[in-house]
């Protein structure tokens, strides 16, 4: 089994609401722990409502290319434009980390080549795992959030009795 970190995003339509719900369509892929949801501005989108951000933790014996798969199912599912990568969203899955594994070509870059300038990564990412350390980097989640700060980003966002491990249907 492998450990992935997936960062979670929306800004567009019932945040929470589209966030679980791509919680739940994560869980199909393997055991799953999430953190709280974070809000924080929309970064490089003046004008663009805040978005809700979060980490899910997903063990799972899927490829990497498989976990991408799936994830840009999920986000379609969840009404995400797949031609529009970039501006506002219903939902963002991003994959942060996966193992110690590096890869880097086009469609697929791990670990997430901007991870470590994103509060709203780091923060809900050093909620789950302060000690992981970014393969390439060498730094800890807690040390690379220390180094960059936590401003912007409103901590315990919609914290709610399902925040933590969610159990595989």
């Amino acid at each position: 089994m492998s450990e992935v970190f997936l960062g979670l995003g929306s800004n567009l339509g019932d945040r929470a609401d589209l966030l679980e719900r791509a919680v739940a369509a994560l869980a199909r892929l393997g055991g799953i722990a999430r953190s709280r949801w974070y809000e924080n501005p929309a970064v490089g989108l003046p004008g663009a409502s805040a978005f809700l951000n979060g980490v899910v933790r997903l063990q799972t014996a899927l490829a990497p290319d498989e976990v991408l798969r799936q994830t840009r199912e999920i986000e379609r599912g969840l009404g995400r434009d797949p031609l529009r990568r970039a501006g506002s969203r219903t939902i963002d899955i991003d994959i942060l980390l996966y193992d110690r594994q590096v890869i880097s070509r086009p469609g697929l870059e791990i670990p997430h080549p901007r991870l470590h300038q994103r509060a709203f990564v780091l923060v809900p990412l050093a909620e789950l795992a302060p000690t992981l350390v970014h393969p390439v980097l060498g730094r800890t989640v807690a040390e690379m959030l220390a180094d960059i700060g936590s401003a912007g980003v409103t901590e315990g966002f919609g914290d709610s009795p399902r925040a933590g491990t969610v159990p595989v249907p």
